[in-house]
C-alpha cells in the first residue's frame, strides 16, 4: 500500500484542527498503522505541545528541513513508546516555535517543491500508511499544496457564519484541485443544535459529507491541548468521533 496523505484544514484558526490531527494520528496508530503528523502551520505552530513536547528543545524541525539544514527523516520524532502505543507507530514532524524561526519563514518563505518532496520522502523512508498534515488556516500556497496532494481532506468548521462561509470557499478550491475525498468535521457543537439537522443542512448547502460532529465537551476544555485525549480517555465521545474519522480513511 502506498501511504495516503490526510490533510486537516480549517478556513479560520481556533477550530480545533491541531487537536483533531493529533488525536486521529493516535487512534490510527492504536489500530496498528504507521503514522506521521506534520505541522505545516509554520506561522503559528503548536501540535508538538499536544504531544507533550512544548517545553522541550526540538533537535530538528520542518523549518530546518526547508532551509536545507537536515533530511526530512531527521525531523521525525518517534512518539510511539512515549504515548504507550503497542502496535502501530507515530512520528511527529514539528515546526519551530521560536520567534526567530517564525519571523524568518514569514520573511523569506520557502520552496513549495521542497515541501512536496518532503511529503513523498517521509512516506517512503518511514514506510507510512498515513501522513497527516496539520495545515495553516486559510488559503495560501502551502494549503493549496497540501490539498492538491491529499487523498483525504477533512475541513474543520464550527457552527459560526464566518467559519461556514470560509468552509464554502475552501471546498470550492478543493474541488478545483480534484481532491478525491472531501469531508466536513463540525467541531465544538453547542448542545442547542441537533446532529440530524446539522447534517441535513450542511450536506445540502455544501454538497459534501459530514464525517463527524464533535460536541463542545468539557474534557477538551480541561485538557487544554496538554495531552492526547483519545489515549487518556478511550471511552469519551470525542474519541468515538476520532474513530469515525479513521473509518473514512480505511
Amino acid at each position: 500500500m502506498t501511504g495516503k496523505i490526510v490533510s486537516i484544514h480549517s478556513f479560520r484558526g481556533g477550530t480545533g484542527k491541531s487537536n483533531i490531527a493529533a488525536n486521529l494520528a493516535a487512534v490510527a496508530a492504536l489500530e496498528g498503522k504507521r503514522i506521521a503528523v506534520m505541522d505545516t502551520d509554520m506561522a503559528s505552530p503548536g501540535i508538538h505541545v499536544i504531544f507533550g513536547q512544548g517545553r522541550k528543545k526540538l533537535k530538528y524541525t520542518l523549518n530546518d528541513y526547508l532551509r536545507g539544514e537536515c533530511d526530512i527523516t531527521q525531523t521525525c520524532m518517534d512518539m510511539t513508546s512515549e504515548l504507550g502505543i503497542k502496535k502501530g507507530k507515530v512520528f511527529l514532524i514539528p515546526s519551530s516555535m521560536t520567534a526567530t524561526d517564525i519571523t524568518r519563514i514569514l520573511r523569506e518563505g520557502y520552496e513549495v517543491s521542497d515541501l512536496r518532496n518532503g511529503f513523498t520522502e517521509v512516506i517512503k523512508q518511514k514506510d507510512l500508511d498515513y501522513l497527516i498534515i496539520d495545515t495553516h488556516p486559510g488559503l495560501d500556497r502551502e494549503t493549496l499544496l497540501s490539498m492538491a496532494t491529499a487523498d483525504y481532506l477533512f475541513v474543520v468548521a464550527r457552527i459560526d457564519e464566518q467559519d461556514l462561509l470560509g468552509t464554502a470557499a475552501t471546498l470550492s478550491v478543493a474541488r478545483k484541485l480534484q481532491v478525491p475525498d472531501i469531508r466536513i468535521i463540525i467541531n465544538k457543537k453547542p448542545s442547542i443544535y441537533e446532529d440530524k439537522t446539522i447534517i441535513r443542512e450542511v450536506e445540502t448547502k455544501f454538497k459534501a459529507r459530514v464525517a463527524t460532529i464533535i460536541p463542545l465537551l468539557p474534557i477538551l476544555i480541561e485538557a487544554g491541548s496538554r495531552y492526547i485525549v483519545s489515549l487518556r480517555h478511550p471511552d469519551n465521545e470525542f474519541t468515538k468521533s476520532m474513530y469515525d474519522l479513521y473509518k473514512v480513511m480505511v
